[in-house]
């Protein structure tokens, strides 16, 4: 036997129990990693808000502890209005709920020919108590893991709280403490990289909040026209939804309104269909363009193969990140990628020609102002 083997074996044996250590620890440390993770990109949509209190003066722990107050404020009232809104139709179909089951009735009862009534129903439903009973107990088996599941959950929210409080606050000194880990050459590359993803992330929240202001206050005066129920919780839960969950959003926002309208007078539910339809191109074609060209500019496909990626990556959390990570790695590109102007083909007629330098000037000059504004130096 060769003298180096033995030691070959055990270096290769430490190797392979090192491996499989890290790998345990990584498995058991992934959750840390994208609390972390989901930090960092809300301190980067945080962070331009404090820096603007921190340049009137405002001290960096405190402005942080202020912008949190009114996001807070903000998530509070809008849960708040939603909740009054399902507590008021939940005690509203419990008190139709009589009126509803003797309607049914007579429907089966003139649709199929039988001859139910509501005795029989009630006697149906003794009858099988003892089922009903079966499922009570299983629901109440299941109330310990609903419960750890809640606790499980705040206790995340607490932790991804607590970091993006002192990602926020502490920003400048994390930034310094990570180019101190890097020779100088690297430093600059690194803050500039950190600016672009604060300007995109930052640019994202900003447009999102915006276009849901305006999405909100637009719908309100729709419902208030047709006297819907709810108006003001309403066209909050669409200005949200629509702007802040990806892909779906804007489906999820206008189903709930049109319930509602339906339940009142189905005419109205016509009308709130019919209006957020058009309201959502007006959105496309006019408001959002004009928003996002001085915020965050994504392709539509763009940001939907961001939110398929980011779900697959991460679940949920990475369908929310999805579009600020893009954003950011679209600014990379446009920053340290150097573009060309694509050379004509002799075989496009002029007019073609003409639009295609058009739309490279038009470009140009958008870019220009884009640096011009504090985008770029």
């Amino acid at each position: 036997m060769p003298r180096w083997l033995p030691r070959a074996m055990l270096l290769a044996l430490l190797f392979v129990g090192l491996f499989q250590l890290a790998s345990w620890a990584f498995l058991q440390l992934t959750d840390l990693f994208v609390m972390l993770l989901v930090a960092f990109f809300l301190s980067l949509a945080l962070e331009p808000a404090v820096d603007r209190l921190a340049a009137r003066g405002v001290r960096r722990g405190v402005g942080t502890f202020l912008v949190f107050l009114a996001v807070g404020i903000a998530v509070v009232g809008f849960v708040a209005a939603l909740g009054t809104l399902l507590v008021d139709q939940v005690a509203k179909i419990a008190k139709d709920l009589p009126h509803l089951v003797d309607n049914v009735i007579l429907w089966v009862n003139r649709t199929f020919h039988q001859d139910l009534s509501l005795g029989q129903l009630q006697q149906k439903v003794l009858k099988d108590s003892g089922a009903i009973e079966g499922y009570a107990q299983q629901a109440a088996d299941n109330v310990w893991g609903l419960s750890s599941t809640v606790i499980g959950g705040l206790f995340q929210t607490f932790t991804v709280g607590l970091f993006t409080f002192y990602f926020t606050a502490e920003g400048p000194r994390v930034r310094r403490t990570v180019c101190s880990l890097l020779p100088p050459a690297k430093q600059g590359e690194v803050l500039r990289a950190w600016e672009i993803a604060l300007a995109k992330t930052g640019g994202y929240l900003y447009s999102r909040a915006v276009l849901a202001l305006v999405s909100a206050a637009g719908h309100w005066v729709m419902f208030a026209l047709i006297d819907l129920p709810y108006a003001v919780a309403l066209a909050v839960w669409v200005g949200v939804m629509s702007q802040f969950v990806p892909t779906i959003g804007t489906y999820l926002a206008g189903a709930l309104p049109v319930l509602v309208a339906l339940t009142v007078q189905p005419v109205d539910g016509l009308w709130v269909l019919a209006f957020t339809v058009v309201y959502q191109q007006v959105e496309n074609y006019v408001l959002h363009p004009r928003i996002t060209a001085r915020t965050m500019d994504v392709h539509a496909a763009v940001a939907f193969g961001a939110v398929i990626a980011g779900a697959a990556l991460l679940g949920a959390v990475g369908a929310l990140i999805a579009i600020p990570v893009a954003a950011t790695l679209q600014g990379f590109v446009g920053t340290y990628v150097r573009r060309y102007e694509v050379a004509v083909d002799p075989r496009i007629d002029r007019g073609e020609q003409r639009r295609a330098r058009r739309a490279l000037r038009r470009e140009a000059t958008r870019r220009l102002r884009r640096m011009v504004g504090g985008d770029g130096d």
